[in-house]
């Protein structure tokens, strides 16, 4: 098994140009040999969201909670190779063994949700309000899709992680303790999430961390119970009603399945709502024949017409809205990292330093207790 040891340490890695005109078929067949080398100690995954032809090498699909649980219960891997996002590899690395390590392909494949609420902005934010009401009873909830950072800062404050899939569930159990809960990076999640939990819209406020007590008044703030952090999904925000009208009035008796991190408005008239394994779940439990409209990422929603022809599956806009920072991880990067960390000459480590890892993983643990 290559494992790179005898590799001298001043040797420099293979650069990245080397690989970015090769055919696919060559970088198919060196990606496979250095599956095969390392074994067991290579655990590569997959989000949904990836490239047809880079997720075909994923030894695990899933969102990214799912992924990351799954490489914390892993018992032989020495390396992980996240084809995701950087936050999903900092997720990775928080919950993994300690021994294991953590590389993301490309370093700029973020993602521009999670971009829109830093660290900064988040204590000046708390330190504003703090001005206005009590943040002793304010719980601060971070959506997974956000830094590191972020989700330390919420293990330092009480606070908690939150996925699309148990967003109602981490909100009842802030709320249960305190009086508010700031939610963030994504407000739509957040308002989708709290008008299933009855609260209405009056009681929500946008926080906008570019304006003035984030563009409230203090009245306004409150009379909160649900702060909404001004972010979003750019995938998601492409989605209109206008587009759900279109497809029901193209085809009758279609249904309409959206993910939460869509507008409310196109929640609203929506047949069915739910994060990315609901989605799939759904599609494949849907009878042959059914006809489909799905709001999530373009390359899941071919993926899943291209898995089940029994089913007519639409993407519901009109327009081709792909995650950009996923397509990022394209074969190039995924081959350059692999061979890189066969010979011993390692790129694009993720390790989030020990602090923010450790408050970080309070806050995940807390959200994990109630799943």
């Amino acid at each position: 098994m290559a494992t790179g040891l005898l590799t001298p340490p001043d040797v420099s890695p293979l650069p990245i140009e080397s690989y970015r005109h090769l055919p696919d078929s060559g970088l198919e067949q060196r990606i496979s040999q250095v599956k095969s080398e390392l074994g067991e100690s290579l655990l590569i995954l997959g989000h949904h969201y990836q490239q047809d032809q880079v997720i075909r090498f994923a030894d695990l699909r899933g969102d990214s909670l799912k992924l990351s649980q799954l490489a914390a219960g892993s018992q032989n891997c020495r390396s992980i190779v996240f084809c995701g996002v950087h936050f999903m590899a900092e997720t990775a690395d928080i919950l993994s063994r300690p021994e294991v390590q953590v590389f993301l392909p490309d370093l700029s494949a973020g993602c521009s949700m999670a971009d829109m609420a830093d660290l900064d902005s988040v204590e000046a934010a708390w330190a504003d309000l703090g001005e206005i009401i009590d943040t002793k009873d304010l719980m601060p909830v971070t959506y997974i899709n956000s830094t590191a950072e972020l989700k330390a800062f919420c293990g330092r404050h009480g606070g908690i992680v939150c996925t699309s899939s148990n967003a109602r569930a981490v909100l009842e159990w802030a709320l249960a303790s305190h009086r508010r809960a700031l939610f963030f990076p994504d407000q739509h999640l957040g308002r989708n999430t709290a008008r299933t939990m009855g609260i209405p819209l009056e009681q929500m406020v946008i926080w906008d961390p570019r304006l003035n007590l984030g563009g409230n008044t203090e009245e306004a703030i409150d009379g909160s119970r649900i702060l909404l952090w001004k972010g979003h999904c750019s995938v998601h925000q492409m989605f209109k009603p206008g587009h759900v009208t279109q497809f029901r009035h193209q085809f009758p008796g279609i249904q309409i399945l959206v993910h939460p991190e869509c507008m409310m408005e196109v929640v609203a008239v929506a047949d069915l709502v739910g994060s990315t394994e609901f989605i799939i779940q759904t599609i494949e439990r849907a009878p042959a024949g059914s006809s489909w409209a799905i709001g999530t990422e373009l390359h899941l929603v071919n993926r899943l017409a291209a898995e089940h022809p029994d089913k007519t599956i639409h993407f519901l806009s009109p327009m081709v809205c792909m995650c950009a920072t996923m397509y990022r991880i394209d074969l190039a990067h995924l081959a350059w990292c692999l061979e890189n960390l066969a010979r011993g000459t390692p790129v694009n480590l993720i390790r989030v330093a020990s602090e923010t890892a450790n408050w970080a993983r309070i806050a995940l643990e807390r959200m994990l207790v109630l799943k």
